[in-house]
């Protein structure tokens, strides 16, 4: 979930998550590409290494390229949320600088690794969150917003649930003051080094390990988890967050994006859910479409949804 503001009051807490545009990023074809997708699992090329890994959005869909799926690097088997393995191990196949770069007008790197959930890292089907960010921080003045005037100084952003950095880096590369928040602090030390990675560590950005609606209430919580552990609701929890975080940017706000990868969210429900906690019933209605990958034969493989503001 994204905020940013550029008024000297707006405290250094301003939201910012994922954000998602319209226009592609382009991305050289050796960083990433989804090789076939279905039976409940997805074939996906980073660079040189080719991962089969377990994918909800294609259960009950047939693969279109099964000659394909022999020749793999690595297979996770697991819980898609949970612990599982790699066959084989990773200290066997993972090279010795394995990364997913994002080319264009803000660039940067995050390092890759296999992680025990089954996750590597990065979400590919980001990479238009991230080319919209930048944007949004670059674009010229407008004068019928009253935060314009003061954009001698940079555009501050919050990023919330900001995993390993790709939002905060695609801000911080636009030229954006970022505050970045995750629960796990392990996650955020990784972010810190995608920026040192990227060319960014002396970028301004805040590395907080806390749980967001704790520190939207005050200064800076847990991915996933509240203050005691328990677990994170979006259908009852994103609300009142979205809430605060609207009365938080009330008078200077510069943007908003919340993308979703929960199942049983779609683009309109998760475009009422921002529309009643930051805008109100009255105010405009947010852009929401969903998030996809796709094959070079143009096949969509379905990777949540997202719901953004302005258009």
């Amino acid at each position: 979930m994204c905020f940013a503001s550029n008024c000297h009051d707006f405290p250094w807490r301003n939201v910012s998550s994922k954000v998602l545009g319209s226009t592609t990023v382009p991305t050289a074809p050796k960083q990433y590409e989804l090789l076939d997708f279905g039976d409940g699992r997805k074939l996906e090329r980073f660079g040189t290494v080719v991962l089969n890994r377990p994918c909800l959005a294609a259960e009950g869909v047939e693969k279109t390229r099964p000659e394909l799926w022999d020749e793999i690097t690595a297979r996770f088997r697991g819980p898609r949320t949970g612990d599982g393995s790699w066959t084989p191990p990773p200290k066997t196949w993972i090279p010795a600088e394995w990364c997913f770069e994002l080319e264009g007008d803000a660039p940067f790197r995050l390092k890759l690794e296999a992680l025990p959930s089954g996750q590597v890292g990065v979400f590919p089907e980001q990479r238009e969150n991230w080319a919209w960010i930048s944007r949004q921080v670059a674009r010229p003045q407008v004068e019928d917003r009253p935060w314009r005037a003061m954009r001698e100084r940079p555009l501050r952003v919050l990023n919330l649930f900001a995993y390993t950095g790709g939002s905060t880096l695609a801000a911080a590369a636009a030229g954006a003051e970022v505050v970045h928040i995750d629960a796990v602090q392990n996650i955020v030390d990784r972010a810190r080094d995608n920026a040192t990675f990227s060319g960014l560590a002396e970028r301004p950005i805040r590395w907080i390990a806390e749980d967001a609606v704790k520190f939207c209430r005050r200064d800076p919580p847990s991915y996933g988890h509240g203050p005691k552990g328990e677990p994170w609701k979006i259908d009852t929890d994103l609300l009142p967050l979205l809430a605060i975080c609207g009365e938080l940017t009330s008078d200077n706000r510069a943007f908003v994006l919340v993308s979703c990868h929960s199942p049983g969210i779609g683009p309109a429900e998760l475009s009422a859910y921002l529309s009643e906690g930051i805008f109100g019933h009255c105010g405009a209605p947010p852009v929401a479409d969903e998030l996809a990958l796709e094959m070079s034969d143009g096949r969509k493989l379905p990777a949540g949804v997202f719901a953004r503001w302005p258009a």
